[in-house]
C-alpha cells in the first residue's frame, strides 16, 4: 500500500428522538457528540491532534427558506464543531447545500489526502429540526447564536436549486418537485395512478424493514406496502403522488461524523488496520441544473454515467457489489437510480442500509455522512466485500459516488478529474422551454400540494400543440379542477394555456 493512501478510519452516528426540546440542544452540539464517537471509533493516539482540517455540511436552517429559525447559529459552524472537541485545525470548510454534499467531500478530501495535502480530517453534519420545531411552537427564548470567530472555507455549487421561472409558479421546494418527476416516472411505465401507488409502497415496504433493524433510525415500524399508499388522516396527501410516508423526514435530531486520514498517517497514529476503510472509486456529476430543461425527466445521465466511472474506477462490476445505498428522499430518486445503475427494485442484496430518509431519518443534507458511516460498518463487519453509496443533491440534480471496501487499493490512488464527467453531462441537448406559452397544449407531468385541509394548488409542465415546447403554469385555483385534478389521471389531458402576471394558465378542456 502506499502510504498517501486515502483511508476513512472513523465514523460516528447520533440519534436522538427522546431528549425533551426545552433542552435547547443545538445542532452544534449534536454534531460535537458524532464527532466524538467517530474519533473513539478510530482509536489510536493523537488522532484529534493530526486533524488540520474540520468540514461540516450545510445546515437546513441555512439552506432553505422552509426550515429557516430564529433560534441563531454560529458564524463558523465547522469551528464551533472544532472548538467543542479541543481540535486546532487550521482549515474550516462549511458546505454549500445539496444531500451529495457528503460523498463529494469525501471524494474531494481523498484527493487532497493522497496528495498531501491534508494530514486528518473530520467530516461531519447534522440537524437538530425536531427541537428546533419544538422550541419555536412554544416561544422559548433559547439561543443558538455562536460567534467562534473567523469565517468558514465555503466548498460546493452555490448556486440556488430552481429558476426563475420555476419560482414564478411557485415550484422551488424538493416536496413540490420530486412529484412532479414521479409522475413523469409513472408515465413512462405505462401504470395507472393505483398501480404506481402501490408499487412505490412496494419499494419503500423493503426500506422500512430495514429501518425497523435499525436502532438508530427514527421510523422503527415496518410498513406493509398496502399501509404506505393508504392515503388517511396519519399519512395524507403532502404532494400528488406521495403521501406522508414517502417523503423524507426531516423533523429529526441526527448528526454523524467520519474521519479521513493516509495510510502513512494512520501507521504512526496506530489506527488498527481492522477500522481502514479504502475508498475504491468515486465519482460527481451533476445533471442539467433546473428540471424544467431536461429533456428526460425519468432519467438521469449523471447517475448513470457516474456510477459507471466509480464502478470502472475500482475496477469492479455491479454484480461484485455485495451493499447499496441509494439516495431515497422520495420513490423517484431511487426509481431512477435503480434504472440508471442497472438494478431491480427487488434486487435481492437490497437498496439501502439504513432503511432510508423517510425511514431511518433526513437530517438536511446530511444523510449520507450516515450511509458512509453504516456502509463502513458493513465492509468492516465481512471484510473484502465491497458497497456502493449514492449521493443527491437538489433535485436529482448533483450526485456523488462511492465504492468501499476493507480490501487496500494497489498502487497509487487516483482518480479521473471531475470535469471530464462534467463536460460531457453539459453537451446534452436541453428541453426548448417558453415563459410566455399561449395556444393549446398538454399535460406533460404535474402535481397537486396539499396541506391539512386538502388540494391546495396544482402545477405542471405542458407541451404546446404548435412546435412542441415545454412550459410551467399552474391551473386555476378552484375547487372543482382541484379536485378533478386529484380524483383522476391528468397526463395528456388536452387545455389552452395563456400567460398572466402571476404565470401560465393552464384550463384544462
Amino acid at each position: 500500500m502506499e502510504p498517501s493512501t486515502p483511508i476513512l478510519v472513523g465514523c460516528g452516528e447520533v440519534s436522538d428522538q427522546t431528549t425533551p426540546c426545552e433542552a435547547a440542544r443545538s445542532p452544534f452540539d449534536l454534531i460535537a457528540a458524532a464527532g466524538r464517537v467517530a474519533l473513539a471509533d478510530a482509536g489510536g493516539a493523537g488522532l484529534a491532534a493530526a486533524i488540520d482540517t474540520v468540514a461540516m455540511v450545510r445546515l437546513f436552517a441555512d439552506s432553505s427558506y422552509r426550515f429557516a429559525t430564529n433560534l441563531g447559529t454560529s458564524t463558523n459552524p465547522p469551528k464551533s464543531i472544532a472548538q467543542r472537541l479541543h481540535i486546532a485545525a487550521r482549515r474550516h470548510i462549511y458546505t454549500h447545500s445539496g444531500g451529495n454534499m457528503p460523498q463529494f467531500l469525501v471524494n474531494h478530501f481523498a484527493e487532497a489526502i493522497s496528495r498531501g495535502e491534508m494530514r486528518a480530517v473530520l467530516l461531519a453534519g447534522g440537524e437538530a429540526l425536531r427541537t428546533q420545531r419544538g422550541l419555536e411552537r412554544v416561544g422559548a427564548s433559547a439561543s443558538w447564536n455562536e460567534e467562534p470567530g473567523g469565517e468558514p472555507e465555503m466548498i460546493g455549487d452555490a448556486r440556488r436549486a430552481w429558476s426563475d421561472e420555476e419560482a414564478r409558479h411557485n415550484l422551488r421546494a424538493a416536496i413540490a418537485m420530486y412529484p412532479l418527476v414521479e409522475n413523469a416516472i409513472r408515465g413512462k411505465l405505462g401504470r395507472t395512478i393505483e398501480e404506481h401507488l402501490l408499487e412505490m409502497g412496494r419499494l419503500f415496504a423493503r426500506f422500512s424493514q430495514v429501518a425497523a433493524a435499525n436502532p438508530l433510525a427514527t421510523r422503527r415500524e415496518v410498513y406493509s406496502a398496502e399501509r404506505l399508499a393508504t392515503v388517511d388522516a396519519d399519512n395524507r396527501w403532502i404532494g400528488f403522488p406521495y403521501p406522508k410516508l414517502m417523503n423524507s423526514n426531516a423533523f429529526i435530531d441526527q448528526a454523524a461524523a467520519l474521519v479521513m486520514t493516509s495510510v502513512g498517517e494512520a501507521q504512526r497514529l496506530g489506527i488498527p488496520q481492522t477500522k481502514w476503510v479504502f475508498l475504491h472509486g468515486c465519482a460527481d456529476g451533476h445533471d442539467h441544473w433546473h428540471v424544467s430543461e431536461r429533456v428526460e425527466l425519468a432519467g438521469s445521465a449523471a447517475i448513470r454515467m457516474g456510477a459507471r466511472r466509480a464502478l470502472a474506477m475500482a475496477g469492479r462490476r455491479l454484480d461484485e457489489i455485495d451493499s447499496f445505498d441509494l439516495y431515497s428522499c422520495f420513490p423517484a430518486a431511487v426509481e431512477i437510480g435503480c434504472q440508471e445503475i442497472g438494478l431491480t427494485e427487488d434486487d435481492p442484496r437490497g437498496l439501502t442500509v439504513t432503511g432510508g430518509l423517510p425511514f431511518f431519518g433526513g437530517p438536511g443534507n446530511n444523510y449520507v455522512t450516515h450511509s458512509i458511516a453504516e456502509m463502513m460498518r458493513r465492509v468492516r463487519a465481512k471484510p473484502g466485500a465491497f458497497g456502493l453509496v449514492t449521493a443527491n443533491g437538489n433535485y436529482v440534480t448533483k450526485h456523488s459516488f462511492g465504492v468501499y471496501s476493507t480490501r487496500p487499493v494497489e498502487g497509487r490512488w487516483q482518480r479521473e478529474d471531475p470535469s471530464v464527467l462534467q463536460r460531457e453531462l453539459d453537451s446534452l441537448p436541453k428541453a426548448a422551454l417558453v415563459e410566455q406559452a399561449a395556444g393549446p397544449a398538454t399535460v406533460e407531468t404535474y402535481t397537486i400540494m396539499h396541506g391539512k385541509n386538502g388540494p391546495e394548488r396544482c402545477v405542471l409542465f405542458g407541451r404546446l400543440d404548435v412546435g412542441g415546447a415545454r412550459f410551467i403554469a399552474n391551473t386555476p385555483i378552484d375547487a372543482q379542477v382541484l379536485a378533478d385534478f386529484q380524483s383522476r389521471d391528468q397526463l395528456g389531458r388536452r387545455g389552452s394555456v395563456r400567460p398572466s402576471e402571476a404565470g401560465n394558465l393552464f384550463v384544462p378542456q
